[in-house]
């Protein structure tokens, strides 16, 4: 497995959904066999298919979801291979965001119910036009000028969906204790900065929920805090389906302090209920997101691949390096002191030099790239793979030398 990425090597990567075959061509033939079905794949690259009853095989040296959400792939077993799991935020952030406004606007003008009203007439009974007259007062509705959306998670979906309600003549409030510096960069200054999720539900006419679902998010919404949220308030749920407790919303809307549950997610719990929205996973389906995924977590398996490059992994740190010598190595290993000088120390045991090094950490993983001047042995990269907590170990000459 040390010696992937030589001159000629063709990569096998195993697709288990159907994906944008733009995203695909970012794959060149010469160097890549994409398909269904390959045995001892390289890598795997994937939509919503649940990884966690397979038997991955231990070839695999790259997994890429072409999405944002990663909880359909045993991440923390391919952490203790080695392994990096690459995703695709922000690639379907546009899709999502218009969802949104268009839960927004379908709750605030109670087009849903509307809708279903217009269906039951009958187009052959006398006086249709006049049922419809007598029959829309119970849809009346508001405009969402003026009214307060509160946002939870300003990622890239979280600021692109303040920016336009905003633009709609909304106000803004925002919460996110772990916005990065680009969010940050990307929030309009006119957002208002909630101290908490409880201040974001006190403010708000309307809630919109994007955060991923992780032991500190699940149940995020529930029974102590929805009693917070202004009164006939509506939630937007577009993230997973965990960060809300649907007991709680269901309570809510039964005692009129919830007008609606907006949600991407169709349960036995939520579907049949009068006031309650629910899409079948529509956040991505749209052409270009899906596109878009493809081609940002193609692009990233590739460079990882061919140059052990690291980008938007889930798991890994970010790493990158430009190169400067034809011979390249890359190990992931665990975060503990002096791995570099175990790693060095090899190197320079066996009369190699070091042209040039990174090495980050993120966690408990640790990620090292390093070009040297001469070609490495396979002596010196099982020395490396002996070195306790080396995960793995990848030797990756230019493919043009």
């Amino acid at each position: 497995m040390g010696e992937r990425g030589h001159k000629g090597q063709l990569f096998k990567v195993q697709v288990l959904n159907q994906i944008s075959a733009t995203g695909l061509k970012r794959l060149p033939a010469a160097r890549y066999v994409v398909a269904k079905d390959v045995a001892s794949p390289d890598a795997v690259l994937l939509r919503s298919a649940d990884m966690h009853p397979l038997d991955i095989p231990v070839s695999v040296l790259a997994i890429g979801r072409a999405g944002a959400g990663t909880n359909n792939i045993p991440v923390s077993a391919m952490s203790a291979r080695g392994v990096p799991v690459f995703n695709a935020p922000g690639a379907n952030a546009n899709a999502v965001k218009e969802l949104v406004l268009a839960a927004m606007l379908l709750t605030a003008r109670n087009l849903a119910p509307a809708l279903r009203f217009v269906a039951g007439l009958d187009p052959a009974a006398a006086g249709m036009e006049k049922a419809v007259e007598e029959g829309k007062k119970a849809f009346a509705g508001f405009e969402l000028a003026g009214h307060t959306l509160g946002i939870v998670g300003l990622g890239k979906v979280g600021c692109l969906v303040a920016d336009a309600a905003i633009k709609l003549g909304m106000d803004v409030y925002g919460f996110d204790p772990h916005i990065t510096v680009d969010a940050a960069w990307s929030l309009p200054a006119q957002v208002k900065k909630a101290a908490s999720v409880a201040e974001v539900l006190k403010h708000a006419d309307f809630v919109s929920l994007h955060v991923p679902l992780i032991d500190a998010t699940r149940d995020l919404v529930n029974a102590d805090n929805l009693g917070l949220l202004r009164p006939a308030a509506v939630l937007m749920n577009f993230s997973r389906e965990g960060v809300v407790n649907e007991a709680a919303v269901l309570a809510a809307l039964n005692s009129q302090r919830l007008a609606w549950y907006a949600c991407d997610f169709p349960s036995p719990a939520v579907n049949a209920h009068p006031r309650v929205i629910a899409l079948p996973h529509l956040g991505a389906s749209t052409a270009e997101a899906e596109e878009n995924c493809a081609v940002m977590v193609a692009d990233q398996l590739r460079d990882y691949l061919e140059h052990g490059n690291v980008a938007n992994a889930v798991n890994f740190p970010a790493v990158s390096m430009a190169r400067e010598s034809a011979y390249r190595v890359a190990i992931a290993n665990a975060n503990v002191p002096n791995m570099l000088g175990q790693i060095s120390t090899a190197m320079a045991s066996a009369g190699l030099n070091i042209h040039n090094m990174v090495n980050k950490s993120r966690g408990e993983m640790a990620y090292t790239l390093v070009d040297v001047d001469s070609a490495v042995a396979t002596e010196v990269l099982d020395k490396l793979r002996a070195i306790a907590g080396v995960l793995s170990v990848r030797y990756l000459p230019d493919a043009a030398d």
